[in-house]
């Protein structure tokens, strides 16, 4: 069991990483970060209850990172909509902030 999971969890970290590095639209670059933090979430609460079934401590990490990446999805939007209306893009090569 422990091993498809880990299958499972590497598959989507790998996923996430190559779209993050391959993606030029930025949504689609927060949507890969967030499949990253999903697979890490994957890893904690597995590898607690691998090894110390009796307390949660990857769970309640894993529900710290949720709170974390909810804040980061929130936050990265915001920001997103703001290049948006400034630039009329979202794609990564064309916004240069430093440039008007």
């Amino acid at each position: 069991m422990l091993e498809h999971v880990l299958v499972l969890s590497a598959y989507l970290f790998s996923v996430g990483l190559y779209g993050l590095i391959t993606s030029r639209n930025m949504v689609r670059a927060l949507i890969c970060l967030e499949l990253i933090f999903n697979a890490v979430n994957i890893n904690f609460v597995t590898f607690s209850d691998f090894f110390d079934s009796r307390h949660l401590k990857g769970s309640i990490f894993a529900i710290f990172v949720i709170a974390i990446a909810a804040a980061e999805a929130a936050i990265g939007l915001a920001i997103l909509s703001a290049i948006y209306r400034n630039r009329k893009s979202i794609h990564i090569n064309q916004s240069n902030l430093l440039t008007k």
